[in-house]
């Protein structure tokens, strides 16, 4: 599949984004519905516990050495993403994505990190290994760098998030699982 994206200024996609598209379509929609709005009042004590778990990075203090590249801006050209890596050692061309816990490595987890890993090649870092780190029990999950498979999978991700219509599945529900764990469902049912 040949990704081919035109006026794409206009249409960056936040690296972020990618996960909530996977987990749900609609989520995207009600997230800019609450763009201006206090975070308090709309997230779950998972979503902040995550946000006060990231600050290190954030604030660049997650560590002093100068092997690691904290919270930096990335870009894609190619794709049309933006976004920031949590962390990428120099030394060991390490790309590493913190999330607050981990029980299994989701499809939305490692798009989100493929997405970085395209953005720094791009930007001409040589990345040789991917991980999701685990921060409640600090357990690092390696991902394999993308093959040509898993590069059509992610292109065909970037191609839906453009061609989305959220007035096609206004009245699509996710499976109640998801449902249950939504900080969106008020406004979605």
């Amino acid at each position: 599949m040949d990704l081919v994206i035109t006026n794409f200024m206009d249409d960056l996609i936040q690296i972020s984004k990618l996960n909530d598209f996977i987990f749900c379509p609609k989520s995207l929609y009600f997230h800019s519905i609450y763009d201006n709005f206090n975070t308090q009042t709309f997230q779950s004590k998972f979503q902040t516990n995550g946000k006060i778990k990231h600050q290190n990075i954030d604030k660049n203090i997650y560590s002093t050495s100068s092997n690691f590249l904290q919270g930096i801006e990335v870009y894609s050209d190619k794709y049309g993403l933006t976004g920031k890596i949590d962390l990428f050692d120099q030394k060991k061309y390490e790309l590493i994505e913190r999330k607050a816990r981990v029980k299994q490595i989701f499809d939305g987890y490692k798009y989100q990190l493929y997405a970085q890993y395209f953005c720094l090649t791009e930007m001409g870092y040589e990345v040789k290994k991917l991980f999701i780190h685990s921060l409640e029990d600090n357990k690092r999950h390696p991902i394999p760098l993308p093959d040509q498979a898993e590069t059509e999978k992610f292109e065909n991700l970037i191609f839906k998030i453009r061609n989305y219509d959220i007035q096609k599945h206004l009245h699509w529900f996710a499976p109640e699982s998801k449902c249950a764990n939504c900080i969106y469902k008020n406004l979605c049912h």
